[in-house]
């Protein structure tokens, strides 16, 4: 998508969007198809955010998930709405996780049936109750997904009207109630089945298991409640394929796509607004009688001269990795093809996800950094050309935990590499060859790799101290000062459709569904919806 694509040509629409990420493609492509006369304007050449696909590594075809990668909480309602022509896959295998004990390496695969699951937690565990527990544990959080995941395209239920809703008191009281350290330790004795479990609680999350504020928890429940499963899926074609299916039907219904504008402004009065945009030939202004905007509210402040929000921190490090082959596994009892399709969990135990954290808080890199890889080339090969395919290349995705982005700030580049150096390390302490030896080279020799810490997200991505989530999630229920929809603002006319709204995070749609859904009961309200 060329800079300066879809010149505004028109100095007045219905709705003008800032930033063009998934949410607010979503946005766009339901106000267009109701009519609306809609401009979305993006500072940078290309729509999708963090919802995209390019190719990292010079002169090998493969199109990877740059940055955001697998798919949970994206309502199919919303593909269903805007006719999207976009898929997921469902991984055969949930995840593996590997461990020595009593001198020799193993681990827990889950996935791949139940009978398989139930030998595998014995074999690890020496008997059924971790397994059982682990049934019972997830038997509970899938009813809760399935009660609450469909409230998230609604208007915004009451704390007390969740609760009926869920209709379980145990597990209301352990998800939203106290920390989720607790029902962790209540259910499972397996430190490292205490690992596999407490990882959801922290992804993109800088708290340990007990955090008296619950933003793990909070973070804990979108990560069970996907999709009413908690499953999380591949994004055939990669991430950008979302992204060009939501421009093309915003597109398609009429939105005008304005790459390469930057919004630097805007003033309302609360009934109508003019946005101030820059490109590099000047600024321009754009009237409208909404503006979304689909950025962190950091930005939001900014743009309207308001009160920022507290800083938000990002703690995590992304890798995107190309290999010749997988590597082998110490632990021969697993195929690789098989603990890389699901999640590999890398030094989560229980323990050491605690120390992680503590080392960190204390302004320390982990000395055993936990990590979750993925290989989507497993699950969906069309990311990888012809060649490439045929040859036997795979990606791996690498996500990190407890590396806050304070870490980072004396010295980006030399803490990246110590710490992607540290990361690896423990990886290779569970392969049977280094991961080294297995990565591709690109067209100037040099390894494929490439690893984003939270202050490289903040600078390429503008997310806010390289924070995924904008700041840390909100429970998805209305609270004090939050409106109808869990988008509203300070200014009536001004929504916030991005992460940084009540649910907000992860690549979902739903800020960018919940936005336009007030735009169009308020122009229903004033009149306006023909």
């Amino acid at each position: 998508m060329p800079a300066h694509e879809g010149d505004p040509g028109r100095r007045s629409y219905d709705v003008v969007i800032v930033g063009g990420g998934h949410n607010g493609l979503v946005a766009a492509a339901y106000l267009a198809r109701a009519g609306r006369s809609v401009l979305v304007l993006e500072r940078l050449d290309h729509a999708g955010g963090a919802a995209v696909s390019t190719r990292p590594f010079a002169g090998l075809d493969a199109r990877l998930s740059r940055y955001s990668y697998l798919v949970s909480l994206l309502p199919p309602k919303i593909v269903r709405d805007l006719g999207l022509d976009f898929r997921v896959r469902r991984r055969t295998i949930s995840s593996y996780t590997p461990v020595e004990r009593d001198g020799r390496p193993t681990g827990l695969l889950v996935g791949g049936g139940e009978a398989r699951t139930r030998e595998a937690f014995a074999r690890l565990t020496g008997g059924e109750r971790e397994h059982t527990a682990w049934q019972r544990f997830h038997g509970m959080t899938g009813r809760l997904a399935e009660r609450v995941f469909p409230t998230l395209t609604e208007p915004l239920p009451t704390r007390e009207e969740l609760r009926r809703r869920v209709d379980d008191e145990e597990a209301w009281r352990m998800l939203f109630e106290e920390p989720v350290g607790v029902a962790v330790e209540e259910y499972f004795t397996d430190d490292l089945v205490r690992g596999v479990v407490l990882t959801d609680a922290l992804i993109g999350t800088f708290a340990d298991a007990h955090d008296a504020s619950l933003k793990q928890n909070r973070c804990f429940l979108y990560h069970v409640i996907g999709g009413g499963t908690g499953a999380w899926d591949v994004p055939v074609g990669g991430m950008g394929a979302l992204t060009d299916a939501l421009a093309d039907a915003a597109r398609s219904a009429g939105a005008v796509l304005a790459t390469g504008h930057e919004a630097v402004r805007i003033d309302t009065d609360g009934r109508s607004a003019e946005v101030v945009h820059r490109t590099a030939d000047g600024e321009s202004v754009t009237a409208a009688r909404h503006v979304l905007v689909n950025a962190s509210p950091q930005e939001l402040a900014a743009l309207t001269a308001g009160t920022p929000p507290a800083p938000a921190e990002g703690a995590q490090l992304k890798v995107n990795m190309l290999l010749r082959r997988l590597p082998r596994l110490r632990d021969t009892s697993v195929d690789p093809r098989e603990a890389f399709a699901g999640t590999f969990h890398v030094a989560e135990g229980y323990a050491q996800l605690a120390a992680a954290h503590a080392q960190a808080a204390a302004g320390d890199l982990p000395t055993a950094p936990p990590s979750e890889i993925y290989c989507h080339s497993l699950t969906d090969p069309t990311i990888l050309g012809p060649d490439l395919a045929r040859r036997g290349f795979q990606t791996l995705t690498l996500f990190g935990l407890h590396t806050p982005a304070r870490l980072f700030e004396r010295d980006n580049d030399a803490v990246r590499e110590q710490l992607l150096e540290a990361t690896l390390a423990q990886l290779d302490a569970h392969l049977a060859e280094p991961l080294a030896d297995c990565l591709a080279t690109d067209a100037d020799g040099r390894p494929c790799i490439e690893a984003k810490t939270p202050l490289d997200l903040e600078r390429e991505l503008g997310l806010p101290g390289g924070h995924i989530f904008h700041r840390d999630l909100a429970w998805p229920h209305a609270q004090d000062g939050v409106g109808r929809w869990g988008v509203e603002t300070a200014h009536a006319n001004v929504l916030l459709c991005g992460a940084g709204a009540v649910r907000g995070g992860g690549v979902s749609g739903v800020p960018g569904h919940n936005a336009a859904m007030a735009v169009l009961e308020d122009l229903a309200e004033r009149g306006l919806s023909g």
